[in-house]
């Protein structure tokens, strides 16, 4: 939709000189998933709060992004609610980060401050990147439910 709309597009090379986001993302060093078994805990409090951080991006696009404000509501509570699952199931989840409410609210007037087109790459690269990371959240997700007891 954002490359019909605003001719924002995945291979637009703009997109990659604005790329100063510091979005969450999974990395093996996170726990490959072919081991991911010893790595369950350190995954899940990284998953955990990665999500936790998307919550001020998705807040930008959801209020920016005016014609899928619904969609991104709703996203925005499921990716809250798989958060604080997941937080549930660390061994200490106070180690989970949660980003306090001076860190988002500089984030996102950092991220107000954009100007229209702009505005239109950071949309773009936010729902890139939290796509990404909610692919590897899914095969985590399945692994685990795979090899322990649980149910989220």
């Amino acid at each position: 939709q954002m490359c019909e709309k605003f001719t924002v597009c995945q291979n637009s090379v703009e997109l990659l000189l604005h790329n100063n986001l510091n979005l969450p993302k999974v990395t093996e060093e996170d726990g490959d998933f072919l081991t991911f078994l010893s790595f369950q805990d350190k995954c899940l409090r990284k998953i955990s709060s990665g999500l936790y951080t998307f919550q001020t991006y998705l807040k930008y696009v959801q209020e920016t992004f005016i014609s899928e404000n619904q969609n991104v509501e709703s996203l925005s509570y499921s990716t809250e609610h798989l958060a604080r699952t997941l937080r549930q199931m660390v061994i200490n989840p106070e180690e989970v980060i949660i980003p306090d409410a001076p860190t988002q609210e500089s984030l996102y007037t950092k991220l107000k401050s954009t100007k229209d087109w702009t505005e239109k790459i950071t949309i773009q690269l936010i729902l890139r990147d939290f796509t990404s990371f909610m692919e590897k959240t899914v095969r985590a997700v399945r692994y685990l439910k795979n090899t322990r007891s649980f149910s989220v």
